[in-house]
């Protein structure tokens, strides 16, 4: 009995431990501020959105002087670092002391969009100290349309902290998500070219097929009115000289030429001279 209790903590512990580890390794994301029953749909298809860009990290380094020389990490609807479990979704890093400070978390979300742009916040970051009343930072990235990019050009724009309240860090970027679908509409000639091809390859597939299986035809007399058609340069030859002509059918034409009913042999009177006395 002993050993059989011995295995089964043992099993337990390394159950326990699995847990542990998929808790882990399994990352967090956005959160969207409210309860889940009163959350948007619009916020949540927005968030789906953005999913393409979860899995990238982005970091750009300010440096005013001697005095703020500050590194920024930001990633979309993930922790920053996920080992803290602290939902830091954009984190402010002081390259001269080391000190850490989350500007915004992911488990207080907003975003909305318009037609080319698409706006996240997060808000709950740390304290200020002795601006903006002390409450708590907030970052705002500005996620702009630009095709053919995945993400870019992420920058701080500003830091609006000399407000008694709202303040914010403002930054922005690039990337293809936030642009609208393309809608691949066909104008009214492609349409009419593409019915007009359909209806061509009807009547030729459709035509071969009955005049082979139906009728019999062989050769090139498969080929639907294939009479009509090799008749037809003829018939387009007689309609142009029909519209075309200038003249009445009957007029004499202005020059004719010498028939050989006109060079008939020579009278031989004409020739008697020429003989011999």
């Amino acid at each position: 009995m002993s050993s059989h209790c011995h295995t089964s903590a043992v099993l337990l512990v390394f159950m326990a431990l699995a847990v542990a580890g998929a808790e882990q390794s399994e990352e967090r994301s956005c959160d969207v501020i409210g309860d889940e029953s009163s959350e948007s749909q619009m916020e949540r298809a927005l968030l789906k959105k953005l999913e393409p860009l979860s899995h990238m990290r982005f970091n750009v380094t300010v440096e005013k002087g001697k005095t703020e020389n500050y590194v920024y990490q930001f990633r979309v609807c993930r922790e920053v670092n996920s080992t803290s479990h602290d939902y830091g979704g954009l984190v402010q890093t002081d390259k001269q002391n080391g000190k850490t400070t989350v500007i915004g978390r992911i488990n207080e979300t907003q975003v909305f969009n318009g037609s080319d742009w698409i706006m996240l916040i997060y808000k709950g970051g740390d304290s200020y100290g002795s601006h903006c009343s002390g409450e708590k930072r907030r970052a705002v990235i500005m996620i702009s349309c630009k095709r053919g990019v995945t993400a870019s050009s992420f920058s701080i724009i500003s830091e609006e902290r000399e407000k008694e309240q709202e303040c914010f860090y403002l930054f922005e970027m690039d990337s293809s998500v936030a642009c609208p679908a393309e809608n691949s509409r066909l104008s009214v000639g492609s349409i009419l070219l593409i019915t007009f091809a359909s209806l061509i390859a009807v009547y030729i597939i459709g035509g071969f097929l009955y005049q082979r299986l139906v009728v019999g035809a062989k050769g090139m007399e498969q080929f639907p009115h294939f009479a009509f058609w090799q008749d037809l340069g003829n018939l387009v030859a007689d309609g142009c000289d029909f519209v075309c002509r200038s003249k009445p059918r009957n007029a004499p034409a202005a020059y004719r030429g010498v028939g050989d009913d006109q060079l008939g042999e020579e009278s031989e009177e004409r020739d008697d001279h020429l003989l011999p006395m």
